[in-house]
């Protein structure tokens, strides 16, 4: 089995059991969305295209971190890079990144406000 194959209806292709390699790469990903830093910068990279400069100020971290947690999600491919010039534009890699972000805020957003939780 093809480790592209998706697993949910919305592709295509019939839902099926996550294996081996489904549940370590989630992991994986979902270990790299588990530190603040890496998961705002995902968040305003959701809203489009950033360099270095714009991701620090949007995140609030010191450069020389948030270029460290770059290299990281883009040696994972949650993101992209290309050159514009001499710096960097960074980017996510799909809307699936986005989708676990936007989750994850949203059940924060839950917990900490109150607000009742649904199915």
């Amino acid at each position: 089995m093809s480790a592209r194959m998706h697993l949910s209806g919305a592709h295509g292709s019939h839902p099926r059991d996550p294996g081996a390699e489904q549940f370590a790469r989630a992991a994986e990903v979902l270990g790299l969305l588990a530190d603040r830093t890496r998961l705002a910068l995902l968040h305003a990279l959701g809203k489009g295209e950033a360099d270095v400069t714009t991701l620090t100020d949007a995140v609030g971290a010191a450069r020389p971190a948030v270029s460290q947690h770059l290299a990281k999600l883009r040696l994972a491919g949650l993101v992209t890079a290309r050159k514009e010039g001499r710096r960097a534009v960074y980017a996510l890699t799909d809307g699936h990144v986005r989708g676990l972000v936007t989750e994850a805020l949203s059940h924060a957003d839950h917990e900490v406000s109150g607000i009742p939780r649904h199915d």
